[in-house]
């Protein structure tokens, strides 16, 4: 046991001998660097613009909110927060009937979109206007190349079917 402590002992003094101080480098480096941190910059920015531009079309803005049995329409907003991806909120209102919408969308592809959030009714004519909430992530489908949107989730809860319709 001795004779190992004595090794480790001499390998730790040689290994903590000071070192030499570098020179700082010269003007010509800075210029070298700062040319590539340009470069880099550059390159960067343009991988950023690739990545913020949305795989199908550009939901932004505010559009045509409709319910089957609500006669007025309303409207719904999508504000980009990514690619293909919108903070949506809007709302349908006539009478004591009204449908809300708040939560995501991801647009998954040029006929799908996917909801994440809430969407509350209250219409007079099912249940007396009791109110019904959906949940969790729901599916918007397009048949007619993105015009209009239609909720897929349409059976409610007294068991009759609702349309709920995004216009583009």
């Amino acid at each position: 046991m001795k004779y190992l402590i004595i090794p480790i002992v001499i390998a730790t003094l040689l290994s903590c001998s000071k070192k030499e101080s570098g020179t700082l480098p010269s003007q010509t480096d800075n210029k070298t660097i700062d040319s590539i941190n340009s470069v880099r910059t550059k390159i960067n920015d343009s991988i950023k613009t690739i990545n913020s531009k949305n795989r199908f079309q550009d939901l932004s803005g505010d559009h045509k909110f409709t319910h089957n049995l609500i006669k007025a329409p309303g409207s719904v907003n999508f504000k980009k927060m990514g690619r293909d991806d919108y903070d949506v909120s809007g709302s349908i209102k006539a009478g004591k009937n009204y449908v809300t919408i708040n939560g995501t969308a991801i647009a998954v592809s040029s006929k799908h979109i996917n909801f994440t959030g809430e969407i509350k009714q209250s219409i007079g004519e099912n249940d007396n206007g009791k109110p019904y909430t959906r949940k969790g992530t729901k599916t918007f489908m397009s048949k007619d190349g993105g015009k209009t949107y239609r909720l897929q989730d349409m059976v409610n809860s007294s068991g009759f079917v609702d349309y709920i319709d995004i216009y583009f």
